[in-house]
């Protein structure tokens, strides 16, 4: 897939999961107000429907900085840092993002913002304490390159939509035990139905949820990789990058480490080293490729750029 083509998706694919969200939550409200003969249920589930995807686009990447309590970077104190993202956003043709750090000791980084005028780059107190210069070059075009590849809208999005398709399955199941029987329409199975459709959604959650996640194709990593490397035009670094990133945390998980948020990071944040290990049923689940396929790749293009 060219990079075009993976823009388009990218913005197909935002658009789906947001009026996925919208028709289910819609579709949950007429059924519960159609039970509890209650027309503000459906309502309540249109105007709940609006505000999250409209929260989702306009404020999914200050959610998930505050998440992680990351802090802005100033140019005084990270001049290293700012002088790589101003120099490399010049190279790229893209509007500075706003510097974000994240105060962690496990190496990683990742971007957000929802275009981009709008993005952000933040990485940890740990990843700027093992990387020298031209490492740090090739973690940061990796992230301008999912901002130049409208990626980050789409992963901060699906944060966002993950973490409200399990709270609301949490939410039916507790309204089944609780919710009770209103009126006296003769609707007595309200509450039996309640409890089954809460059980249901609480078993089919988490896998909704890796459906969103995995719309998040590994390829993108492939891809930013690829680009910016192109765009540093030294491979060896981002490769260097990888290998110290992945090594420093194997075993050491982020602090604040998110199921929700992981796919978002440069390397998974669970501290599971090369991210390859491990069983075939748990690599086909895996948010990132393995990091020595990555690797490899990018050694195999030190000739080509």
């Amino acid at each position: 897939m060219n990079i075009y083509k993976h823009q388009t998706s990218n913005i197909v694919k935002t658009w789906f999961l947001m009026t996925a969200f919208f028709v289910v939550v819609i579709a949950l409200g007429f059924a519960f107000s159609y039970v509890y003969n209650d027309q503000a249920i459906l309502y309540f589930a249109v105007i709940f429907s609006v505000l999250m995807n409209v929260g989702a686009y306009w404020f999914s990447d200050k959610l998930v900085l505050k998440l992680y309590r990351a802090v802005p970077a100033t140019r005084d104190e990270y001049r290293d840092l700012w002088n790589v993202v101003e120099n490399l956003s010049i190279t790229a043709g893209l509007p500075m993002p706003k510097l974000y750090i994240i105060p962690d000791s496990t190496p990683n980084a990742f971007a957000t913002g929802r275009n981009r005028k709008h993005s952000v780059v933040a990485v940890t107190g740990g990843l700027l304490q093992i990387l020298d210069r031209t490492e740090l070059e090739g973690v940061i075009a990796h992230e301008l390159a999912h901002i130049g590849n409208k990626d980050m809208l789409l992963s901060t999005v699906v944060v966002v939509l993950v973490g409200f398709v399990t709270l609301l399955s949490d939410m039916f199941l507790r309204m089944s035990f609780f919710g009770g029987h209103r009126g006296g329409d003769g609707k007595g199975n309200a509450g039996q139905i309640m409890m089954i459709v809460g059980i249901v959604l609480t078993i089919i959650s988490p896998i909704i949820a890796l459906i969103m996640q995995l719309a998040i194709s590994r390829k993108r990593e492939f891809l930013a990789d690829a680009s910016g490397a192109l765009l540093t035009r030294y491979p060896e670094g981002l490769a260097s990058a990888l290998e110290k990133i992945s090594s420093a945390s194997a075993g050491r998980p982020m602090t604040r480490a998110n199921n929700a948020t992981a796919h978002l990071f440069i390397s998974n944040p669970f501290g599971l080293g090369a991210q390859g290990r491990g069983s075939f049923l748990r690599g086909l689940f895996m948010t990132h490729p393995p990091v020595a396929q990555r690797v490899a790749i990018l050694r195999g293009m030190g000739d080509k750029v």
